[in-house]
């Protein structure tokens, strides 16, 4: 495995472990990593007093 391959990998390992919700897309050309691209969500728990309906 080359440098950069190995670089790739721990840059992806690495989005793996810090993301809780979301999606990692990683983007291949001609065999090669060429992005990786992180969507993160952060969820909020909901509180009764917003879920009520306006009178």
């Amino acid at each position: 495995m080359s440098k950069l391959e190995e670089q790739q990998l721990q840059y992806i390992l690495s989005s793996l472990q810090n993301i809780q919700y979301g999606s990692v897309v990683i983007t291949v050309h001609n065999g090669e990593i060429t992005q990786v691209d992180t969507t993160e969500k952060k969820r909020f728990p909901l509180l009764k007093s917003h879920t009520a309906k306006a009178k």
